[in-house]
């Protein structure tokens, strides 16, 4: 008796499987063979590429990890098809039935459909790369990988967050150009308004040698009047990704000048920190 073309009496099986067995094995080893020598060529190439067309590194990672997740998809795809090639399954009859079943998944399946969709979208436009910091979909992090169905967005607590893509939408990419470091330090109402200012003037001035400011930073001078105190604001224009850095650097700063020069801060310390894109 046969399915499939498959004798199924116990010779026949015996026949069939001890091969077929060996098959697999040796399919199985060259698949892990060969898709981790596939991911370094696919690495290298475009590494290359990226070198000599003098594309951003965020780029080049975005790209590679992209061919590499398609390359992948398309070794999974072989390994099934040799897979049923091994026991002479014939594709046709299975196609034709897969056929029928998918239309009906494909109304299912429009979530899948608009991911792809979203991801191919978001790659040619631009709108992530890997290593931006990024807000988007409710999270706000690090993006680790843009696919055609998820991309994924490292918290800075650490949680790794998968994000189809048909979410991703409102995007705020805060890696693109400098960044503003934004520091308001509040002052008492009988502190001498003049003085403080010279004073920030005079710790701005030190930071303007910094190499970590591409623009500033600057006293501006008072922001707001608060219930007890008074709120001075400085700015400056600051390499991407160091903002954060130059805000607890000038906040240190402003402290130790103001404590030499006798004015006091209110307390509790009235400060607001605000990260805007150039």
């Amino acid at each position: 008796m046969e399915i499939f073309g498959i004798d199924i009496s116990p010779a026949g099986l015996l026949e069939t499987v001890v091969p077929a067995v060996l098959k697999i094995g040796l399919l199985i080893l060259a698949f892990i063979i060969l898709l981790p020598i596939g991911k370094k060529l696919i690495k290298k190439a475009i590494n290359k590429a990226g070198s000599n067309q003098k594309i951003a590194p965020t780029r080049v990672k975005t790209l590679e990890k992209l061919l590499q997740n398609l390359f992948a998809y398309v070794m999974f795809f072989v390994f099934v098809l040799m897979l049923f090639g091994i026991f002479n399954i014939p594709l046709g009859p299975l196609l034709a039935g897969a056929g029928i079943i998918g239309l009906a998944i494909g109304f299912g399946a429009q979530g899948l459909v608009s991911d792809v969709v979203t991801g191919f979208f978001i790659l040619l436009e631009r709108q992530l790369e890997i290593d931006d910091y990024v807000t988007t979909a409710g999270y706000d992090g690090i993006v680790e990988e843009i696919g055609l169905r998820t991309s994924k967005i490292r918290s800075f607590d650490g949680t790794l967050n998968f994000v189809p893509n048909r979410y991703i939408e409102g995007v705020a990419n805060h890696s693109r150009g400098n960044m503003r470091a934004l520091v308001d330090i509040s002052i008492r109402y009988n502190d001498n308004v003049d003085e403080a200012i010279n004073v920030l003037e005079q710790v701005c001035a030190e930071f303007k040698e910094d190499d970590r400011f591409k623009e500033g930073p600057d006293a501006i001078g008072v922001q707001s009047f608060g219930s007890t105190d008074i709120v001075l604001r400085v700015v400056g224009q600051t390499e991407n990704g160091l903002q954060w850095e130059c805000e607890r650097a000038m906040r240190k700063q402003i402290k130790a000048a103001f404590d030499h020069a006798g004015i006091e801060t209110p307390f509790p310390q009235q400060i607001t920190i605000r990260n805007n894109q150039e």
